[in-house]
């Protein structure tokens, strides 16, 4: 039979559309001609799968071989498609049975010896085949990771020659169970930093309790040394366990960079990018886009610190993601959509030489130096902060003491409860409400509206800045288990506002 069909998948963005891989075997001059948008990673297959082929022991056709990776229309990348492509041709050629290629679907990169490499995106191409009813086949080195997606059998495979082993019959391939990871147990959180390791800043380690409830952003400004990135680095061991669906989609992002391993599967990400990070190393792109920090921090923590020394165009490019949670990458030839639920933690020093108010004087800054530097930050972006908390400097007394606050295990509890509180009310975090949902689930009491007026008064609070308190105030409420947003619930939340008017 000339001409053999091999299911496999492509990727583009997080989906992975089905591609099927024909192999035509016709009379001519011995080539071949790969078709259907191959950039240069799959042209190249065409060297790779011959010396794999030779090298297995099997012969490689001296005919004219076309490969037709269809739909023609869907742009394909990386060396996924050399398995499929090797078997097409053997299939074709007669070499091995192709009748059971129609239950499979094949993906993974050839050496010229035949042994099978990695792949990026196995987790969101197994995840995209679970409807279709056949085994997926892959890299060993991939298939465990791959095995997470309940409902596909998963088989793995080493080199070509066990794959020919099963489909013909010989030896069948191993199935890869998702087995038993530490991140199965991710209400120990044994893993992240504690926060009990903080020392003083009782003000801020509460305001990181109360993001990490409602789901909000939140940005530390202080002079340096005072445990800024301390207390970011401890968010992730707060936030209450990922579902299932969740923890599946975060470890399918990571596996898009290839950055995803089973041992940390349903731990929060934590990402934290240097400030010369670019627009397109943060939010994502290329010509083939690919997720960037805002989608590899999905249902985790973005870290900036020293956020003023950010380019002014890379921190305005979050202002989309962090309304909606996603972020939607257009090129002129393709068009991506990643999720992009992330917590934003930032840090920041009060001036330039990071000691502004310091009562021994050591701040040389001037005015109009402070004031530039602190309007590198744009409004609108701050407005997008939910908490905006203060971070002093310690005295020698209190470095000196041991830790007295409360172990992160402690703090999630209550954060974990306060969190079911809001999915039971409203299906979703605090911080993801819309407008409409602020008016059902939000409307505080007689006397914390009175308050509220006052303080949009005092501090000049934009619609969307008291739409932001609001939600605050309702995960302050929902932390100490009340129903009704009081007046105490929202003189906490304007005081995690305050340095937007200092």
């Amino acid at each position: 039979m000339p001409l053999a069909i091999v299911h496999s998948r492509g990727l583009d963005g997080l989906s992975a559309p089905e591609v099927a891989v024909e192999v035509h075997l016709a009379g001519g001059l011995p080539s071949v001609t790969l078709v259907g948008l191959p950039d240069t990673e799959v042209k190249e297959a065409r060297d790779r799968v011959r010396a794999a082929l030779q090298n297995s022991g099997f012969d490689f056709p001296s005919k004219r071989i076309t490969v037709n990776l269809a739909p023609a229309d869907l742009p394909k990348e990386s060396g996924r498609f050399d398995l499929p492509i090797a078997l097409g041709i053997l299939a074709a050629s007669g070499q091995i049975p192709g009748l059971a290629l129609a239950d499979h679907e094949f993906a993974g990169e050839l050496s010229l010896s035949g042994e099978l490499r990695p792949i990026r995106g196995a987790l969101a191409m197994v995840l995209a085949a679970g409807s279709q009813g056949r085994s997926f086949v892959l890299p060993a080195s991939s298939a465990r990771e791959a095995a997470l997606a309940a409902g596909v059998r998963v088989l793995t495979a080493n080199t070509l020659l066990e794959v020919c082993a099963h489909l013909s019959g010989h030896q069948a391939l191993c199935e890869c169970l998702a087995g038993e990871h530490p991140g199965d147990c991710p209400g120990e959180g044994s893993d992240y930093p504690d926060l009990a390791d903080v020392r003083g800043q009782a003000h801020a380690k509460r305001a990181l309790e109360v993001a990490a409830a409602g789901g909000h952003s939140i940005l530390f400004a202080g002079p340096p040394g005072t445990g800024k990135s301390m207390l970011a680095s401890r968010l992730p061991g707060l936030l209450p366990p990922m579902t299932l669906a969740a923890a599946l989609e975060s470890a399918a992002v990571l596996s898009l960079a290839g950055q995803f391993h089973p041992e940390i599967f349903r731990r929060h990400p934590y990402r934290a990018p240097h400030h010369t990070a670019s627009s397109a190393a943060l939010v994502g792109g290329g010509s083939v886009p690919h997720p960037g920090e805002i989608s590899l921090a999905h249902q985790g923590v973005l870290f900036l610190d020293e956020i003023p020394e950010f380019d002014r165009r890379v921190l305005e490019a979050l202002r989309e993601p962090l309304d909606s949670g996603r972020i939607h990458i257009s090129r002129a030839a393709r068009q991506a959509e990643f999720p992009a639920q992330f917590q934003l933690v930032a840090a920041m020093n009060p001036c330039p030489c990071g000691y502004h108010g310091d009562s021994r004087g050591r701040c040389r800054c001037t005015p109009d130096q402070v004031l530039r530097y602190r309007r590198k930050l744009s409004g609108p972006l701050l407005d997008r902060i939910d908490l905006q908390v203060e971070v002093p400097a310690l005295p020698a007394e209190v470095l000196q003491q041991a830790p007295d606050g409360e172990a992160s295990a402690v703090v999630r509890v209550r954060v974990a409860q306060a969190r079911e509180r809001q999915m039971t009310r409203q299906g979703k975090a605090n911080a993801r409400l819309t407008t409409s949902e602020i008016d059902q689930f939000c409307q505080p009491a007689a006397p914390a509206m009175a308050l509220l007026k006052h303080a949009i008064s005092r501090f000049e609070l934009s619609a969307r800045a008291f739409h932001r308190l609001l939600k605050v105030a309702r995960t302050v409420a929902d932390l100490t288990g009340s129903d009704a947003i009081e007046a105490q619930h929202v003189a906490e939340a304007v005081q995690y506002r305050r340095f937007a008017k200092d």
